[in-house]
């Protein structure tokens, strides 16, 4: 395991400076590896990260743990939160890890004459003692392991748009395929007009606001 200067040296190399939620997420990659029982950086798959935000916070967890979205070891729920759960993916283990309610404060006390609250977190995080700086909660997977990463080369094309859907991530309604975007409503609207069969389908599933500008 690498120790956490070279780690930040690493984080800050890549994103081009050093912020403090970078030091969380180097240091909670350390933490949960460790709660585990498991060495990083993982050059296998057996430590799936679930991150709850995106943004630098993912640099310091990427160059820590090994983990990367690239290698379906790096799973993003955007819920607004420097948290992150790691899980050994042969035992199903879980742990969830996020900083103190009260970390930004009790950071001031490990930097002393730091008058500057982000400098003060900056330098705080990195000495601060686990306990005080992390949360560490073994949790239960909602969905198992198998569901969050899917199954690659598993493939289906959306009943609706015809679109290709992998990874086992079609929605069944009626019994047909659907991508997440027709069933559910997406994060983007389409401006296309359906011919009326597919407009008509989407409807009878109760998808009515879809390809209407």
């Amino acid at each position: 395991m690498d120790d956490l200067k070279l780690l930040l040296e690493r984080t800050a190399a890549r994103h081009s400076h050093l912020c403090p939620r970078q030091v969380l997420g180097v240091r909670m990659a350390l933490a949960g590896a460790a709660a585990l029982g498991l060495e990083i950086p993982r050059k296998d798959k057996r430590l799936l990260v679930i991150a709850e935000t995106n943004g630098c916070f993912l640099d310091g967890l990427e160059i820590a743990a090994g983990v990367s979205p690239g290698r379906r070891t790096l799973r993003i729920e955007d819920y607004g939160k420097i948290a992150a759960t790691f899980v050994d993916v042969r035992t199903g283990e879980a742990i969830r890890l996020a900083p103190r309610p009260d970390v930004r404060v009790r950071a001031l006390a490990y930097a002393p004459g730091e008058n500057r609250h982000y400098f003060a977190q900056l330098s705080g995080y990195q000495v601060m003692p686990e306990d005080e700086l992390l949360s560490i909660t073994p949790v239960v997977l909602s969905r198992s392991v198998e569901e969050l990463v899917g199954r690659p080369g598993v493939r289906t094309n959306c009943s609706a748009c015809g679109e290709e859907i992998i990874n086992e991530r079609e929605v069944i309604a009626d019994g047909k395929a659907l991508c997440y975007s027709c069933a559910n409503g997406g994060y983007y609207a389409s401006t296309i007009i359906l011919p009326e069969p597919q407009m008509a389908y989407l409807e009878f599933v109760g998808v009515s606001d879809f390809g209407r500008s």
